[in-house]
């Protein structure tokens, strides 16, 4: 059996509160919020579904009904656009409904990414299953998601996307220790989440994507509560690699944290400029207000 058919159901995680993008997701779910014309959630269930895994299951906030609803059928919005002639919207948002089975699981509380994968478990069917955190944007060919699958059908054991990220930064993420084993691919010698720079063994940090397998469940219940208070995924990793090894692919791609406001509009950039609808405008707009006075701002650090 490939890999492709063992890993058939991905999580992503989707109950925080989007403090970071407020006041926009005051009463609007933040993976919902459109880079260019598709929101942050579609970016991930399209690199799952292009990746071969077409069962998507969402951890959301009990009230959060909108999320699902963007990949349900919505009939009386597909015969509005077949009766006015809009076939390319048309094929465009039956896409939409065709691209994946997306359901929802509820996570009464955010007490952390591992208690989210934790509220996960009945829906990945004891079977190897794929964590994808929907902030981490990532154009990558093939995607990153397809490179970690590769990854898992050599080792046979649970795998993490990393980059290497700023040392100044390593406090924003869990970071690994490890040993070679190929290009592109290490072995997982220990797992720190969110350490001091000056105890941070590397700066090869985990970004939003992981492979992983059943037997994390029990690593996750006998974990408690972390950094933050919260049910920390590294922290349960840590404990499964006690037991088994773990691997790690180095992502080949550019990764955007669209989580953030710099990073939501750089990924906004980003995507627009790789259209060729929208690139020629866009740079005009880069360049005018590139040199338009009023929007130069003094250095802050000579006020």
């Amino acid at each position: 059996m490939g890999t492709q058919d063992s890993v058939k159901t991905v999580l992503i995680p989707a109950a925080g509160l989007g403090t970071r993008m407020l006041p926009a997701t005051k009463a609007f779910p933040k993976e919902l919020l459109p880079i260019v014309d598709r929101p942050i959630i579609q970016y991930g269930v399209e690199e799952a579904a292009n990746a071969g895994i077409d069962n998507v299951v969402l951890i959301t906030n009990p009230s959060n009904t909108l999320t699902e609803s963007h990949f349900a059928k919505n009939q009386a919005l597909e015969q509005t656009l077949a009766e006015r002639g809009k076939d390319e919207l048309l094929t465009i948002v039956q896409r939409l409904s065709a691209m994946a089975h997306v359901t929802s699981v509820s996570q009464p509380e955010p007490l952390g990414l591992g208690h989210a994968v934790l509220c996960g478990k009945e829906a990945t069917g004891n079977a190897p299953f794929a964590v994808m955190l929907p902030d981490d944007v990532i154009d990558a060919s093939p995607t990153a998601l397809s490179q970690m699958l590769d990854v898992f059908a050599e080792v046979n054991g649970p795998v993490l996307l990393v980059e290497r990220v700023s040392p100044t930064a390593v406090n924003q993420y869990g970071i690994i220790a490890s040993e070679p084993v190929r290009d592109g691919v290490v072995r997982v010698t220990d797992l720190v989440e969110k350490p001091n720079p000056a105890d941070a063994p590397s700066n090869l940090a985990i970004i939003g994507r992981y492979i992983l397998t059943v037997d994390v469940f029990n690593a996750l219940e006998s974990t408690g509560a972390g950094a933050g208070g919260e049910i920390q995924l590294t922290d349960g990793l840590r404990r499964l690699l006690a037991s088994r090894p773990i691997h790690a692919c180095i992502l080949n791609g550019t990764r955007h944290d669209v989580g953030n406001k710099v990073g939501f509009l750089q990924a906004t950039l980003h995507f627009a400029l790789k259209r060729p609808d929208l690139a020629p405008t866009i740079r005009t707009t880069l360049e005018t207000l590139s040199q338009n006075k009023s929007l130069k701002l003094s250095d802050p650090t000579n006020s």
